[in-house]
């Protein structure tokens, strides 16, 4: 079932965002073969690794010829390849693309790194923080006093899975006009510089600063950013437009407050909204704002996230495994995607026989 039913992925073992791709192909219906390496441990063991889900695992030793020769054929048959080793690896087991597009000229070769395929750190290692550090993306978030990582979300999930599942469908669309396969080449610091194209554009107007909590969306302006109430919740604001800001203040009570337009009142205008949210609970001030276009949320932890009755109403999440799993996203109307199962382990001749 799904979108992607009858495309074949093998993805060879790797951590973060290769296998989050995996993930996302096998959530819209691929059939996705991981081959793992024999005795290998997560990095964090968890009852049930979400990211694993949806897999045939087949151990492999990849440093064995006899092995890489029995797993030729599976490659031959499949449509896409996802590895996330460093450059060079592959090429030095014999697996790289000139080899194996040779074998399979159809077949979509998809590369996950930090750095990319090539440029002077391509060999180096690396982790979110150090990517989004290179882009200056990291330089844009955090309060004034420091940078702060966005845990991996910006830079291994969006600027890196989500652009390597982007070349990987864009290559298999190309190849049903050509009949030929490529070689994608996803690099964190490439998606996630490209993810900030507008604030390139705001920053070319004179419309964005070159610094921390300084900015409309930085948490700079105070209407949009986090308030604490009396109880000791957050309340998220983001009231961006004059007909939001308007609708807030209406509910704050209509309240006089200094000209937010000008950068020069924000001090002063953070400092009054913060007394006026500490006055109530947050349940209060949910109450007050429910219905309005104020831009007014909680700001939720993640077992609360998963209890709130919008996100249970569109079933975002589904407890199973002593745990929270996120069903698949985004929602096709005709060839949804479905949360499949745990990973499984399998065999070669298993693989080959389904896949002949």
């Amino acid at each position: 079932m799904g979108p992607l039913a009858g495309v074949r992925v093998v993805e060879f073992q790797g951590l973060g965002p290769a296998p989050f791709a995996a993930m996302w192909l096998a959530d819209m219906g691929a059939e996705v073969v991981e081959l793992v390496r024999p005795g290998a441990r997560a990095l964090f063991p968890v009852p049930q690794d979400e990211l694993a889900r949806g897999r045939r695992r087949v151990e492999i030793d990849l440093k064995d010829d006899a092995a890489r020769a029995e797993l030729m054929p599976l490659i031959e048959r499949a449509d896409i390849l996802i590895e996330g080793f460093r450059p060079g690896v592959m090429e030095r087991l014999g697996l790289g693309p000139e080899v194996l597009c040779a074998r399979n000229p159809r077949l979509v070769y998809g590369r996950m790194t930090g750095w990319g395929q090539d440029g002077p750190r391509a060999a180096e290692a690396g982790h979110d923080i150090t990517y989004l550090a290179l882009t200056g993306a990291l330089h844009a978030i955090g309060g004034a006093d420091r940078p702060v990582p966005p845990l991996n979300l910006l830079g291994g999930f969006a600027g890196g899975s989500l652009y390597l599942i982007a070349g990987l469908l864009a290559a298999l669309v190309e190849r049903g006009r050509s009949g030929q396969g490529q070689v994608v080449d996803a690099a964190i610091v490439d998606g996630t510089a490209h993810l900030t194209s507008m604030i390139h554009s705001l920053m070319a107007g004179g419309h964005w600063r070159d610094a921390r909590a300084a900015n409309l969306l930085d948490g700079g302006a105070p209407y949009y950013r986090c308030y604490v109430c009396a109880d000791g919740l957050w309340l998220a604001i983001g009231a961006l437009e004059p007909q939001f800001w308007a609708a807030l203040v209406e509910g704050l009570g209509g309240p006089d407050l200094p000209d937010r337009a000008d950068p020069a009142n924000w001090p002063l205008l953070e400092a009054r909204l913060a007394g006026l949210f500490a006055e109530r609970s947050r349940a209060d001030w949910l109450e007050i704002f429910d219905g309005t276009d104020a831009c007014v949320a909680p700001v939720h932890d993640f077992s609360a996230a998963a209890a709130d009755p919008h996100m249970q109403a569109r079933a975002v999440f589904t407890a199973r495994g002593g745990g929270i799993a996120v069903n698949p996203a985004p929602r096709l109307s005709r060839t949804p995607g479905a949360l499949p199962e745990a990973g499984v382990a399998d065999t070669l001749e298993a693989c080959f026989a389904d896949w002949r």
